[in-house]
């Protein structure tokens, strides 16, 4: 038997609402801390200060969430 992890797209914004991100992940809140921490300082939401958490959507697997991020 196969085990399917879940995950989730979710979408982050700067103090402003000016900048989106739209992301995916397996581990919510552990994506959120790198945001807000700028662990990857050369990244876009790192860059543009997307570290406020507007939306997420849970999805049963993983390949489901992907689908999901490409279409937004």
């Amino acid at each position: 038997m196969i085990f399917k992890r879940g995950g989730c797209v979710y979408i982050m914004t700067n103090k402003y609402n000016k900048v989106l991100y739209v992301g995916v992940t397996s581990e919510l809140p552990g994506r959120v801390w790198d945001h807000k921490n700028k662990t990857h300082p050369y990244s876009f939401t790192a860059k543009y200060n997307c570290d406020k958490l507007v939306y997420y959507i849970f999805y049963p697997n993983i390949e489901e969430a992907i689908s999901a991020e490409k279409v937004l």
